[in-house]
């Protein structure tokens, strides 16, 4: 995908990787970015900060009616929409024990939020014939989030439906994308580390901590190149073939990696 021109909308886009996609799809060229965010007032600071182009909307991914309205307003404001990036995302920390409010959410927003945001844009693309869906979906789910069950549980979800559309859609003009950074510099991971928690622990000793800036160079070049695995660290698809040939020695591995960082 060439960005230039383009009509774009980003969800979660009111920091870290959504922001950092934001002003990128400015840099080369698009038409019009849509800065969505559950936080009204850092989608606001993240469009003023790209300038015309974007346009900040408040947006609870969680909402099926909120995505749907979402869509219908920005084709009607627009005409169309090239680039849907279903970026939102959450953590919970935990293990079996986070309850089932935790466990909902982390299924509403990191899954069901993907859903919602293909049903409603699908139509517009698929009478167009074409358009990209980018999903972030995390290393997490194509290897495993050490600490946090949910997490793991439901980006795997994630990368699996992604998949299951690239392989419905691509021969009717859709690209799908799947965008699986593994330690990326934002409050996520800075949050988790400050508070102990050993899945941050074990992603900030597994390979470098990228900025968000990064991963956007490396969200850009996966575009371009229309792949559907995007792995802003590339060591993440050795990981991810080491895992597919020898799972117990993978998991050995990890649970080596966790006796290591555990008091």
């Amino acid at each position: 995908m060439n960005l230039t021109d383009r009509i774009v909308v980003v969800t979660g886009a009111g920091g870290g990787i959504g922001a950092a996609l934001s002003r990128r799809f400015a840099a080369e060229g698009a038409a019009a970015i849509v800065v969505a965010d559950l936080n009204a007032e850092a989608a606001d600071a993240v469009a003023e900060s790209i300038g015309p182009v974007a346009h900040a909307i408040a947006l609870d991914v969680t909402d099926e009616e909120q995505v749907r309205a979402l869509v219908a307003d920005t084709e009607e404001r627009y005409g169309r929409i090239d680039l849907f990036c279903a970026n939102a995302g959450v953590t919970t920390g935990g293990g079996v024990e986070v309850d089932d409010t935790g466990w909902d959410r982390a299924w509403r927003v990191n899954v069901l939020a993907h859903v919602y945001s293909a049903r409603a844009v699908l139509p517009g693309m698929l009478a167009r014939g074409g358009g990209h869906l980018l999903h972030t979906c995390s290393a997490a789910g194509v290897l495993t989030a050490v600490g946090d069950a949910a997490y793991t549980a439901t980006k795997h979800a994630s990368v699996g439906f992604a998949e299951w559309l690239a392989i419905t859609y691509r021969d009717r003009g859709i690209r799908v994308s799947a965008l699986c950074p593994q330690g990326v510099d934002t409050p996520m991971l800075a949050d988790g580390i400050a508070e102990g928690h050993l899945g941050a622990r074990v992603v900030a000793a597994s390979g470098a901590v990228l900025t968000p800036d990064q991963v956007a160079d490396a969200a850009i070049a996966g575009l371009a190149e229309e792949r559907f695995l995007i792995l802003p660290h590339p060591e993440v698809a050795d990981y991810a073939r080491r895992r597919a040939e020898d799972p117990d020695g993978w998991q050995a591995g990890m649970r080596k990696l966790i006796r290591r960082l555990t008091p």
